[in-house]
């Protein structure tokens, strides 16, 4: 099964959600220890948790930096991998931008959206005429009182993997 499939079905099934964020640790080993959840994910949207742990604290018992920017990352490069198809787009981070604005003392929540007009004027069209594009995506962090915790600007490159010099 595909990550498209298992997406769609999540949007509608708590067990399939689970199923998302199981794979998703499995298949991204760096994120398990920091416990990230896939909290609801629609056709155009997608929220994500990062919990309050011990695990993602820094010396004064706040959620880290790289921990927020790490999620930032994460919430924005799922987003985009499910708009496009993996199998003719590579997307890979070029530069991440945190603006860190209220100190995470409890659940942190990112949330990220695009539609299928945004990937058509922003990644398909550009490609057209270009051999790569880089994307802002800019994505904010909440804790659960609503209070803003940070605003990351994601910079990803996409190309095609026909374009791609260096294979998997």
């Amino acid at each position: 099964m595909n990550l498209s499939s298992i997406i769609n079905k999540a949007q509608h099934s708590g067990f399939y959600l689970w199923l998302l964020n199981q794979g998703l640790n499995r298949m991204i080993p760096f994120n398990k220890p920091h416990g990230f959840k896939i909290t609801e994910i629609s056709q155009d949207k997608i929220k994500t948790k990062l919990p309050y742990k011990k695990r993602n604290l820094n010396h004064i018992k706040g959620i880290h930096a790289c921990a927020m920017a790490t999620i930032s990352e994460y919430t924005t490069g799922l987003m985009i991998l499910y708009k496009l198809d993996v199998k003719k787009y590579r997307i890979i981070m070029q530069k991440l931008e945190m603006d860190y604005h209220f100190q995470a003392k409890m659940d942190a929540f990112a949330e990220f959206s695009i539609d299928d007009s945004w990937v058509k004027n922003e990644v398909e069209k550009p490609l057209e005429k270009e051999d790569a594009v880089v994307i802002p995506c800019e994505i904010k962090l909440y804790d659960k009182s609503k209070n803003h915790l940070s605003t990351g600007k994601i910079y990803w490159q996409i190309k095609e993997w026909k374009k791609v010099k260096t294979k998997l």
